[in-house]
């Protein structure tokens, strides 16, 4: 493991070892910007500089002093044209890409937290805990932490071992405290009543695994399985994986049967693992010499895990950095779908595609389409009711922009695309992923399967958005 930084190090040094650890809820650049500043403000604050790179590093495993910074008038710190508020930036950078900023409660021990309004400002993430309110939807509490923090409520010994104990810490609260939501994968919905602290780190032990907790090894009462989706048996396989180099596609395409929870696609060159789609053993005549250097690097590559209904897990073993477009992705980090690609460190483990969000998010897409094509059909006939139609003439109705919306576009919900090794998007010189050297494209059968599902209750002799074809 490379050694932390230190506050005599270069602050160059010292930004790129904190951005190894951020959590992806802000964009690479903007991250970038917000981390300089800080640590520039702090190299004259030499103990509270090295107090942030314990805290980051080490994943709040030790405790660290407040590292502050001044108050603004408004209380708010401008980075790259944006403002927001300190803790709360910080926060999302390098513990909770989602966060939202009313869900910070301060540790007790800090003396210069936001709330306190003094003239300086704690930014420390790990001097705050996160408040979530009873209502608010839990399906993405960690499991692991949950079980921990039954078991020790309970007196039993923690099923995570021995150590882990010290991490975690439970007692019942009518608005819960998470120091990590989403850090693994979600398997039910837990009762809003526990408070349970730990830290949000890049690496896993076995033990924290999904596969672990996926053989039974824990049960509570506090465990709630939710209804299924569909009543369908679920199709042969979960998903199908493509490979391509720049805008072409290599090799057949890899299917995984639901046999294999995890899957992983590596740069070697097995012809016949079912459970492993190995890039090495493909050819392709026309390989430029930037995918053949790219191949190079791909290595163990990144692991697929399927859990629960149909949530995915992706992560990276490879030495580069992958870089996923993901729309749960984009909608946690506050995105629109398709806005954003997320880049995935070496080591990270992280959820990119959530069933029931997805499932959601193309019912509301088909209605307002359908809603938009009929209000379109309407006006072609002059049939507009109300009075804000003017002779005959539909006024400008906010769901006709989404009047274009076919299957192919609620198709894309269904898919997840990764780049290995080189990025595209707005923060590189790559504008499409079909540019980049070596990419997969995974298409996931469960929410294809619940997508027909959604098309075939659109009634047939209303007027349809463009594609919707029943056969």
């Amino acid at each position: 493991m490379t050694q932390a930084p230190t506050s005599n190090d270069a602050c160059l040094s010292i930004v790129h070892s904190l951005m190894c650890h951020r959590q992806g809820g802000e964009s690479e650049s903007f991250a970038k910007r917000a981390i300089e500043s800080l640590v520039k403000k702090l190299k004259e604050k030499r103990d509270e500089l090295d107090s942030l790179i314990t805290a980051i590093t080490t994943s709040g495993a030790h405790s660290t002093k407040c590292v502050t910074i001044q108050r603004t008038l408004d209380g708010r710190l401008q980075v790259a044209g944006r403002k927001g508020f300190p803790h709360v930036i910080y926060a999302r950078i390098w513990r909770w890409p989602d966060l939202h900023k009313n869900e910070l409660k301060h540790c007790k021990f800090c003396h210069y937290a936001f709330d306190l309004k003094q003239d300086s400002v704690c930014v420390n993430p790990y001097h705050y805990e996160r408040v979530v309110s009873p209502g608010i939807d839990l399906s993405g509490l960690n499991i692991q932490h949950a079980a921990a923090a039954s078991a020790m409520s309970h007196g039993l010994p923690s099923p995570m071992g021995e150590g882990f104990g010290a991490q975690v810490s439970s007692h019942v609260s009518q608005s819960p405290t998470l120091s990590n939501i989403s850090a693994f994968p979600p398997r039910s919905s837990m009762a809003a009543t526990a408070t349970w602290v730990g830290n949000n780190t890049a690496t896993y032990t076995s033990s924290q695994d999904p596969q672990f907790w996926n053989n039974n090894h824990m049960q509570s009462s506090d465990v709630q399985s939710l209804p299924p989706l569909t009543n369908q048996n679920p199709p042969e396989f979960w998903c199908t994986i493509t490979y391509f180099e720049l805008d072409q596609q290599v090799g057949e395409t890899f299917k995984v049967p639901y046999s294999y929870a995890r899957v992983t696609v590596d740069g070697y060159t097995d012809p016949s693992s079912l459970d492993r789609f190995c890039l090495g053993q493909l050819s392709n005549v026309h390989r430029t010499e930037t995918s053949d250097k790219a191949r190079l690097h791909i290595g163990k590559g990144v692991q697929l895990d399927y859990n629960g209904e149909g949530d995915v897990w992706i992560r990276c073993v490879s030495d580069h950095s992958v870089f996923v477009q993901s729309y749960y992705l984009d909608r946690e980090a506050g995105r629109q779908p398709g806005d954003a690609v997320h880049k995935i460190y070496p080591s990270a483990y992280i959820k990119v595609f959530d069933i029931r969000q997805c499932h959601r998010q193309m019912q509301e897409q088909a209605a307002t389409a359908q809603a938009a094509a009929a209000a379109q059909a309407a006006a072609v006939a002059g049939n507009v009711p109300g009075p804000a139609s003017v002779g005959g003439i539909a006024p400008a109705v906010g769901l006709s922009a989404a009047a274009g919306i076919g299957v192919d576009d609620l198709r894309r919900l269904c898919i997840l695309r990764l780049s290995f090794v080189k990025g595209w998007g707005p923060d590189y010189p790559r504008h499409s992923i079909k540019e980049t050297p070596c990419w997969i494209e995974v298409q996931l059968h469960r929410p294809l399967q619940l997508l027909d599902e959604v098309l075939q209750t659109m009634p047939i002799n209303e007027p349809r958005p463009r594609g919707f074809f029943l056969g």
